[in-house]
């Protein structure tokens, strides 16, 4: 998750919107992918399938969006998303609302729309964990399979990158 924060504004100032949120998706989902190699007996599949199956939902709504809005709108947009998302992750915001079966769907929703609309899908599962009262040793692996999965379903919405060999070459380096 913290990639996706540090990587999608760059990538979005570079590459475009479109381009730079699918890139983005393409490479949180593989580091999410090897990180999970080490920790997939740790992950949680009944809590984790409300929060997947929310944001399966949600992707392509956020892929739409993202295609209707202008660019500039469609910048201030993901400016703004990724900018909340952090200040509340930051200021570890307790909301009854985000625990439980009910949170669960709340957060994994939100995080697949800004995910593939965005490509920052990672802090309403960090609210959901800290509001749930998971230690890290529980959310490490849990969020890694949680990226897995809305990131393949974001690229999938989104389609590849249409990027240059050059730009893919520096991109997998």
């Amino acid at each position: 998750m913290g990639f996706a924060l540090v990587a999608v504004p760059g990538l979005v100032l570079l590459l475009g919107p479109a381009q730079g949120v699918v890139l983005a998706n393409c490479a949180a989902g593989a580091i999410s992918a090897f990180g999970l190699v080490d920790g997939r007996r740790a992950v949680r599949l009944p809590v984790m399938a409300p929060l997947c199956l929310a944001a399966v939902i949600t992707v392509p709504a956020g892929t739409w969006v993202a295609r209707q809005l202008p660019e500039p709108a469609l910048l201030a947009c993901l400016g703004a998303l990724v900018t909340g998302a952090v200040a509340l992750v930051m200021r570890g915001l307790r909301v009854p609302a985000l625990r439980g079966g009910r949170g669960a769907v709340v957060a994994g929703g939100l995080g697949g729309f800004m995910n593939s609309a965005a490509g920052v899908g990672g802090p309403p599962v960090s609210l959901y964990a800290l509001n749930a009262g998971w230690t890290v040793r529980e959310f490490v692996p849990n969020a890694q399979f949680y990226g897995v999965v809305v990131n393949l379903v974001s690229v999938t919405s989104n389609g590849l990158p249409r990027l240059t060999a050059p730009i893919w070459a520096v991109a997998v380096t």
